[in-house]
């Protein structure tokens, strides 16, 4: 019991240096692109910063620890300042998700760089630092990309969809937190699994597995362009 109570206090202290860089990158750049298409509302409402407390929500951020699903607070725009609000809506929704793949591409870095230059207690643990920051940020460019309401994906849909077609999409919006809920908790997996599907088929019906082979291919990308270039400078 106590071995189990420390192992999950020691996750908890990796964690939060990989967590709250990872929530304030992905709101900050939201409101640095809405600012740059001339939005003044992330100004005016102090989200312009990498302040955690401009961004971190309590509850979202107790959630992501305990059950591995949070949030962060919203960061409001005016679509109306946009020259292009429908190409807008989508740059500014897409740049969060972005922030966080190019942070945790040098995370990435800094990774094999530390792996590379010795094995002390020191940098064992600021490998192991690094590894929860790669996986938190791929992790949290995947998830938000799924076209959900109110995940960045959805709003990305609107580059890509008729606005006739678009405008359909957003009279299920109220639903789609009920549906997120649903795959996080792998309803339909439970379900398949009950009714005696084998596991081998069934999880394919669950968002998961295809989060986790989604951040595998990026994680594998990034090692596969940045180890060569490590063994190249440090010989």
């Amino acid at each position: 019991m106590l071995g189990n109570i420390r192992s999950y206090i020691i996750e908890i202290l990796y964690l939060l240096p990989a967590i709250v860089p990872a929530l304030c990158v992905h709101e900050y750049f939201h409101a640095q692109v809405s600012t740059w298409l001339g939005d003044p509302l992330p100004r005016s409402t102090g989200r312009l910063t990498l302040d955690p407390r401009k961004h971190i929500d309590i509850m979202g951020f107790l959630m992501l620890l305990i059950v591995r699903f949070g949030w962060a607070k919203p960061v409001y725009v005016d679509p109306r300042y946009y020259k292009h609000k429908k190409l807008g809506m989508s740059l500014v929704a897409v740049a969060g998700p972005i922030a966080n793949l190019l942070l945790g591409f040098i995370c990435t870095a800094l990774y094999i760089l530390c792996f590379r230059l010795g094995s002390s207690t020191v940098e064992i643990v600021i490998r192991q630092i690094l590894a929860y920051c790669i996986i938190i940020n791929v992790g949290l460019a995947v998830f938000n990309l799924i076209p959900i309401s109110p995940l960045d994906g959805s709003k990305l849909l609107a580059a890509f969809l008729p606005l006739k077609a678009y405008e359909k999409v957003l009279k299920f919006e109220r639903y789609g937190f009920i549906v997120l809920i649903v795959l996080l908790f792998d309803i339909p997996l439970r379900l398949l699994t009950i009714l005696g599907v084998p596991y081998s088929l069934a999880q394919w019906f669950s968002l998961t597995t295809y989060l986790g082979i989604a951040r595998g291919y990026i994680m594998d990308a990034y090692f596969w362009l940045l180890d060569p270039l490590a063994r190249l400078v440090l010989g």
